[in-house]
């Protein structure tokens, strides 16, 4: 079966599509140490900051809605957060919030804010990288940046055999429901983790196999693409214009 999860929109033709994968990575990586040593109490950074974000993803031509569905992986963080707030910060009765039984300060919403504004912008900044590139461009642009090899190979794996697994839980499951349709939860029970550890043992050994065969067709570890990349004069006037918008905002602003 194929599956698109990372790179689902990786083959539009846009600008930001075209962009080096090297540029990109870069450029990511300032756009969140900007964001992240900002003091969150500099509210018109962040809406600059978020519509350079959503600029970028217009331009891109991703679906907005997918980006913002996809973004919700920080909700659970966020409620975590959420849940602590009584117990966050330090202040006085005139600089706190009654809600219910319970009583907010100021510096632990700030706190909230901090997590939600900031978390949301990195992970939309992510999303926008993830998307408008290939998965094996990604890996090769990490590559020239020189990321460790081991790093490379793990994320390389774990992306495309986790897909297989899930597959392959998907026939184990039908095979079941196909011999056993009506069971108790407690045998149910015994049967799924039954199932996860044949899982294991058939990851294992198609790993081993995979492993082989790779090495003696000359696999060395290295990510390899039918076209190298190639830095463009557009692709620093895109990093050169990026970086400004940043150090503009933060400078003037």
């Amino acid at each position: 079966m194929k599956h698109h999860f990372l790179d689902q929109y990786s083959n539009l033709r846009s600008p930001v599509h075209a962009l080096d994968p090297r540029v990109k990575i870069i450029t990511l990586f300032s756009f969140l140490f900007f964001v992240i040593f900002t003091p969150i109490t500099q509210a018109p950074k962040f809406a600059l900051y978020g519509a350079l974000v959503f600029s970028t993803i217009l331009i891109s031509r991703i679906p907005l809605e997918f980006v913002l569905k996809r973004s919700l992986v920080i909700v659970p963080f966020v409620l975590l957060v959420a849940i602590g707030l009584p117990f966050l910060g330090s202040g006085d009765a005139a600089g706190s919030y009654n809600i219910s039984i319970f009583r907010i300060t100021h510096s632990a919403l700030l706190i909230f804010l901090n997590v939600l504004v900031k978390s949301w912008l990195c992970v939309l900044s992510m999303i926008v990288l993830t998307a408008t590139t290939p998965f094996p461009k990604l890996l090769n642009g990490f590559q020239r940046l020189k990321l460790p090899k081991i790093f490379i190979m793990i994320l390389s794996f774990m992306y495309r055999f986790i897909f297989i697994f899930i597959d392959e839980f998907g026939r184990m499951h039908r095979a079941r429901d196909a011999r056993a349709p009506s069971l108790g939860r407690i045998q149910h029970i015994k049967i799924v983790g039954c199932m996860i550890g044949t899982l294991f043992v058939r990851s294992y050994e198609r790993g081993e196999r995979v492993y082989t065969a790779m090495r003696s067709r000359g696999f060395n570890g290295e990510i390899k693409l039918t076209r190298e990349l190639e830095f463009k004069r557009f692709d620093a006037f895109f990093f050169a214009s990026f970086f400004s918008l940043l150090i503009l905002i933060l400078v003037v602003v």
